[in-house]
C-alpha cells in the first residue's frame, strides 16, 4: 500500500535528528542531569525515537493524516 506523503522535507529532516537525540538520550542518557539509561521510560523514550524516525524517513505521519493533514499538489 502506498501512503500520499504528508510531511514536508524540512519537517522529515527534523523528525529524523530528533529521532536519533531521542534514542541517544533514552539508551544512554546524561549521566548527570535526568538520565534514564536501563530504565522503563529511557526505553519508552528511544521506542519514540525510532518512530520519529520512520515517520521522517517515509514522508508520512499517520497522526497527521487523522486530521486531515495534506502538502499542496505540485
Amino acid at each position: 500500500m502506498f501512503y500520499r506523503k504528508n510531511l514536508p522535507g524540512w519537517e522529515r529532516v527534523m523528525r529524523s535528528v530528533g529521532g536519533v537525540v531521542m534514542i541517544a538520550y533514552g539508551l544512554f542518557g546524561m549521566r548527570g542531569l535526568l538520565g534514564m539509561p536501563g530504565a522503563m521510560a529511557g526505553y519508552v523514550i528511544a521506542g519514540t525515537g525510532a518512530v520519529a524516525i520512520l515517520t521522517g524517513f517515509f514522508g508520512f505521519c499517520p497522526m497527521c493524516a487523522m486530521v486531515g493533514r495534506r502538502l499542496p499538489s505540485p
